[in-house]
């Protein structure tokens, strides 16, 4: 955690204490800090303001879970923390992923579902649990944060209705408390558009 800057570094701490907090042994910890770090690289070097909404992301999803959900497997923070299905530039590369994290990994985050998917839903239909609740916290974070991106304020009107066409039904099949949360962020988030 050294090579982070201060404020990844501070969130790579939160996010290992979270999760030891939740049960996850010294090794899963480990783990999970390692998927962080990497999803961090492209943010640092792409992004000069670390206050920039999306900086911190990967971090975001991963307690998301582990706060509003708990008990999950260490494979779907770690799938929460690679995933990236709002800002291309800021992806890992599949063949960093894999060379870090393995093939297996990268599978298993190459296999959720990117907003604007012409088969979104079906696609998520499929997801197991644990990938589901993946997707929903990952996705929950970036449209959590959609009010202060002015650089996509094109996008918020149609997220909106992606929102309630495939978001917040899948998270009401899938879990109560991030059904809720996506519930909530729909119902401000329309006086915004």
């Amino acid at each position: 955690m050294e090579s982070l800057p201060q404020r990844a570094a501070l969130m790579a701490r939160s996010l290992a204490r979270a999760a030891a907090t939740d049960g996850l042994d010294v090794d899963e910890v480990r783990v999970l800090t390692k998927a962080f770090v990497l999803a961090m690289g492209p943010r640092v070097e792409a992004l000069e303001d670390d206050h920039h909404p999306a900086y911190l992301h990967p971090g975001r999803g991963p307690l998301i879970l582990l706060q509003d959900v708990g008990d999950v497997d260490v494979s779907v923070l770690v799938a929460a923390a690679l995933h990236e299905s709002q800002d291309h530039h800021l992806r890992v590369a599949a063949s960093e992923v894999e060379e870090a994290m393995g093939a297996a990994t990268l599978s298993v985050v190459q296999s959720i579902p990117r907003p604007g998917d012409e088969r979104l839903v079906e696609r998520l239909l499929m997801l197991g649990r644990g990938l589901a609740l993946a997707a929903l916290a990952e996705r929950l974070d970036h449209i959590r944060h959609l009010h202060v991106r002015e650089d996509l304020v094109e996008e918020w009107a149609p997220t909106y209705s992606e929102v309630l066409a495939a978001w917040l039904p899948f998270a009401e099949r899938t879990h109560p408390q991030l059904a809720r949360r996506y519930a909530h962020w729909a119902r401000t988030f329309v006086k915004r558009i």
